[in-house]
């Protein structure tokens, strides 16, 4: 498939659901509860406690009872659709609201970086200067009386960086700021950590179906994109603090269809450990014929700006107006790898999106658009 199967919350999402309508089903939490002191009587109820007057912080209302969260602290209410950002599924975890989470708040957005070149890793001791194909905005093409009866192959092309060196320094500011938000380093390659799948588990012939390889000039493309990123020419992209989706990117320039905007990074694992996993970011990187051979990328500890641009629900038209990006799987060098790649131009300032729901329709997406 040319789509990825992003995974997300995995086909774990809708097991604890049931019959019970939404607007009657008791307010949702993870696999455990917060205990409440034994001086309060309410908690002892026939080995149940009553949650019927549970009403959400934000709106006031009780309705949508299955997607009503409890905070495992204060035990108060919160949609998830209500929270900024919101949250697309009920976590099955321990979850904080706000007031009680010990998360880091960034108060302004992006931080200062001080050490960009030290973050990134960057080979140079300054941010180098790119000589690289100019992206020119298209222009319209006059109709000719003959049909083309023969199909260009279409190759993908290097992303173009900023030419404003201070700009770029911002981009990468904000890149870092999300990172450190997030607890994550910064690594544009996939990683293997002990305890997780090895590099000899990616094995592209082991694709249920076969895995379509990237040809030689796409791959030379590919790895103009790492070394410009090694120098410091980063992607012409801006993460951005939105207070409904939470970090999102944007484009900062023009960019033209096929452009390899960046590769899919983290560390892999087995998609058998991860079954009940609650990062939001996980990408499926293999999908083997044997289930047990399947992988997955994790990146929560290790990543790049793939972990911050949004899927969206592309099964509305909505949806599909915003899409811009499509998310390929290829076989490079017989490796899986997984692309982020321009379907069509993106003009400057608009939000990166693409298509998450490549196979797993149950994923809830309908906040989201």
């Amino acid at each position: 498939m040319s789509f990825h199967l992003s995974l997300r919350h995995l086909s774990s999402l809708r097991n604890d659901s049931t019959s019970t309508p939404a607007s009657a089903a008791a307010p949702r939490r993870g696999r455990t509860q917060a205990p409440r002191p034994l001086s309060d009587p309410s908690w002892f109820d026939n080995g149940s406690s009553d949650y019927s007057d549970v009403r959400c912080e934000s709106c006031g209302s009780g309705d949508c009872a299955a997607e009503l969260l409890l905070c495992d602290k204060c035990d108060r209410g919160y949609h998830i659709f209500c929270l900024r950002p919101i949250l697309v599924s009920v976590p099955k975890g321990l979850w904080f609201c706000s007031s009680c989470s010990t998360l880091k708040k960034i108060k302004t957005f992006p931080l200062v970086q001080t050490k960009i070149i030290d973050f990134f890793r960057i080979r140079s001791s300054g941010i180098a200067k790119e000589q690289t194909p100019v992206q020119d905005a298209p222009k319209k093409r006059r109709r000719t009386g003959s049909l083309v009866v023969s199909k260009k192959k279409r190759k993908l092309l290097p992303y173009c960086p900023s030419e404003d060196l201070v700009r770029r320094m911002d981009q990468m500011a904000s890149l870092a700021t999300a990172l450190i938000a997030t607890g994550a380093r910064f690594s544009d390659k996939l990683t293997y950590v002990p305890g997780m799948a090895p590099r000899s588990a990616n094995c592209g012939s082991l694709e249920n179906g076969g895995m379509q390889v990237l040809p030689r000039e796409d791959v030379e493309t590919l790895n103009l994109c790492k070394n410009m990123m090694k120098r410091g020419a980063c992607p012409p992209l801006m993460v951005v603090s939105d207070p409904l989706e939470g970090f999102t990117v944007e484009a900062d320039k023009f960019i033209k269809d096929l452009t390899i905007i960046t590769e899919y990074t983290g560390d892999v694992d087995y998609l058998r450990n991860r079954e009940h996993d609650e990062g939001d970011s996980i990408m499926t990187l293999l999908s083997a014929s044997n289930p047990s051979q399947s992988l997955v990328i994790c990146p929560d500890n290790n990543a790049n700006i793939a972990r911050f641009i949004n899927g969206i629900n592309n099964h509305t038209p909505e949806g599909r107006k915003k899409q811009n990006l499509k998310c390929v799987r290829y076989s490079v060098d017989g490796e899986c790898r997984v692309l982020l790649v321009a379907n069509r131009d993106i003009s400057k300032g608009e939000r990166l999106y693409y298509d998450y729901n490549g196979l797993e329709h149950e994923y809830p997406t309908e906040h989201f658009v």
